[in-house]
């Protein structure tokens, strides 16, 4: 894990006090139409689409969920995009060919969905940081703040809003034809295009954002992962919903997310053990330039997953901390 070059720390300021944009070629966009478009994601994944309402043709609403398996395990996360006659899904980068084949896998014969994969007519981008509505606004972009989870269209820009998801603020969703003019003019009204993962993996990991490929896999369920917020507990059936439910009722969460820090931090996927035996983890590491220290996050069987827990990632000692860490 390499110290913070200067290019790494101007980038995380933007990330921490500022405004950063970050270019997602492999985030894709995948497409629901049918009439049992709702009904299909509704009874495979764990938050209340039905819920979602679509306003207009500009405007709606739209959540992240969690596509389970039989046994609760996470399958795909991902965000729904309420529209008038469709449901636009974000999967996690890398993951729209997957998700979409899964989709389809489970269509029913008298299903009416159809899944189209839009990826090659949209680019989907992510402008965060605290100064991330005034750069919109600056554009003309986004003019006013919007609930969590609401969208709106303008100038052919999806701007959905998400403070619970990945880092906070916005996921942009445009056309390849106008990308190049979208950056241009957030980058103009002072967003700093990230380079590379340097700096947003530093700030994810501060702030504990579980994310597809590191903490959001299929060795846990939603609720160990620190995805439970997007699990609906007033909806119908689902997938794993009875052990979700179980978990839930009964406290019976046997893992769960934390932040971990020490002088070292081996690499993700590194066992953590007490006292000899297997106590979880290791999901993602970094650098953290605010408290110039090496940090990470790890799912730990509880009840070590209590703040101040010392841990054994082979040789070096390893402390729990609560999330944010920052």
């Amino acid at each position: 894990m390499a110290i913070a070059t200067s290019t790494m720390l101007a980038e995380y300021k933007a990330l921490r006090n500022e405004a950063a944009l970050q270019v997602r070629p492999d985030a894709g966009v995948l497409i629901l139409r049918g009439a049992d478009r709702a009904d299909f994601l509704q009874r495979m994944t764990t938050n209340n689409i039905q819920a979602l309402a679509a306003a207009g043709p500009s405007s709606g609403q739209s959540c992240v969920t969690v596509l389970t398996s039989p046994t609760a395990k996470i399958v795909h996360v991902f965000t729904v995009v309420s529209r008038t006659d469709e449901l636009w899904l974000l999967p996690g980068r890398g993951e729209a060919l997957a998700l979409a084949r899964h989709l389809r896998s489970q269509i029913f014969f008298m299903d009416q969905v159809q899944v189209e994969d839009a990826s090659s007519r949209y680019v989907r981008m992510r402008l965060m940081g605290p100064q991330a509505l005034t750069v919109l606004a600056a554009t003309g972009l986004q003019k006013q703040s919007l609930d969590d989870g609401a969208w709106q269209e303008r100038e052919g820009l999806v701007v959905v809003h998400q403070r619970q998801y990945d880092l906070p603020w916005f996921e942009l969703i445009v056309s390849p034809v106008t990308q190049g003019d979208i950056v241009e003019r957030l980058a103009a009204a002072q967003a700093m295009v990230l380079g590379d993962e340097a700096a947003y993996q530093a700030r994810r990991v501060e702030l504990g954002r579980p994310l597809p490929s590191s903490e959001l896999v299929g060795e846990y369920n939603p609720l160990e992962a620190g995805l439970g917020w997007a699990c609906a507990e007033n909806k119908g059936c689902y997938t794993g919903q009875e052990i979700i439910a179980r978990q839930i009722t009964y406290d019976k969460v046997t893992r769960a997310l934390v932040g971990v820090t020490g002088a070292v931090l081996p690499a993700a996927n590194s066992p953590l053990h007490y006292d000899g035996r297997s106590a979880g983890v290791i999901t993602s590491v970094a650098w953290s330039p605010d408290l110039d220290a090496a940090v990470g996050l790890a799912i730990v069987k509880r009840p070590l997953d209590a703040p101040g827990t010392v841990l054994q990632a082979g040789d070096d000692a390893v402390q729990v901390a609560a999330l944010p860490l920052v």
